[in-house]
């Protein structure tokens, strides 16, 4: 997520008013603003595959697929990420605002970086939208993927998949050979 944080609070509104100006992408969370890294071929090619399959999956559905351009916006902690791969089917996420309130899928692709964020701190940020029925940790340097799915308890269900097998994406209907999420990456598949 981040390659260097801001010293200063710093209100939705500026953020949002600066994102649209600033040359670079950045996350906020809670008055904080952080500077996106940039990614590696693996994490932007494993996206880029799970985006054209989503894409092409939800067309027509009333659905939306969004890549890392779209931010996230998690309103009750005061946070706006930038997910790798999101899904909204909510009727209310139909606007031209540069970012969405209600997806029902959130997809990060792990780099070494990064990884720890996103399984801790990000994923419980994330578990707050009432939405959210998926999120999934997409491992770039091995071939591993990480589905957690709220049950109907409203707990958090982990789907493991590996080589071979078959990656179901309930939140969306989805299925797909976990060989095409890592189509053209070097030494995985």
């Amino acid at each position: 997520m981040t390659a260097s944080q801001s010293s200063t609070y710093v209100s939705p509104e500026d953020y949002l008013e600066g994102e649209k100006i600033s040359p670079i992408k950045h996350e906020y969370r809670q008055g904080e603003i952080y500077a996106m890294a940039g990614a590696s071929d693996a994490h932007v090619t494993i996206a880029g595959n799970l985006f054209a399959l989503l894409r092409n999956h939800v067309r027509g559905s009333g659905c939306r697929a969004y890549m890392a351009e779209m931010k996230a916006q998690i309103e009750q902690a005061n946070i706006f990420y930038y997910p790798d791969v999101m899904v909204t089917c909510d009727e209310r996420d139909r606007n031209p605002e540069d970012f969405k309130r209600y997806p029902c899928l959130i997809v990060e692709v792990l780099s070494p970086t990064t990884g720890a964020f996103d399984r801790g701190d990000k994923f419980a940020d994330y578990r707050t939208l009432d939405t959210l029925q998926e999120y999934v940790l997409i491992n770039q340097e091995r071939v591993s993927v990480e589905c957690f799915r709220r049950n109907e308890e409203g707990r958090w269900v982990l789907y493991p998949y590996g080589e071979g097998e078959e990656v179901y994406l309930a939140s969306v209907d989805f299925r797909c050979a976990i060989a095409a999420l890592y189509e053209d990456v070097a030494g995985l598949v």
